[in-house]
């Protein structure tokens, strides 16, 4: 029987051209100002590795609380400068990945929307509004240092 899924979206106005904002999400230095580390939450990068092309794998390790945590994924679309679809999941733990789809449509008055939706294995359900609190507090952080750059 298939787990049911709980959607998660986000939208977030970007000041930088769609293929800026791309380039944020597959650049390990620019990961590393909006994703991870300590301008987004109290922990420390261990690695950033992409491989960025249909079924290249990403591993985003950190140490937080003591702890590593490991992001791991797999890309399923890049469609440069307006889409990326990735898996995503924490290594060890069990059950299927999620699913992100990142949509960078272009705004009329310039600049971009960044909107976000993840879908959530049903399992994970009680974790959506924690899910959707991370992800807005990490798009913001992608929108501001995409506007100091």
């Amino acid at each position: 029987m298939a787990t049911e899924h709980v959607i998660v979206r986000v939208i977030q106005r970007i000041h930088a051209s769609p293929g800026q904002t791309f380039n944020a999400w597959i650049d390990p230095q620019w990961l590393a100002k909006w994703m991870f580390g300590p301008a987004i939450r109290e922990e420390e990068i261990l690695h950033l590795n992409v491989d960025p092309r249909i079924d290249g794998a990403f591993s985003f390790l950190v140490r937080r609380g003591g702890q590593e945590i490991d992001h791991i994924g797999t890309y399923r679309v890049l469609d440069r400068p307006s889409r990326l679809v990735f898996t995503w999941s924490v290594a060890g733990t069990p059950g299927e990945p999620s699913l992100v789809m990142v949509d960078i449509p272009p705004h009329e008055f310039g600049g971009c929307d960044c909107i976000l939706t993840h879908e959530v294995p049903g399992e994970w359900a009680d974790y959506a509004p924690r899910i959707e609190e991370s992800w807005r507090k990490m798009l913001a952080a992608l929108a501001n240092a995409l506007l100091d750059s």
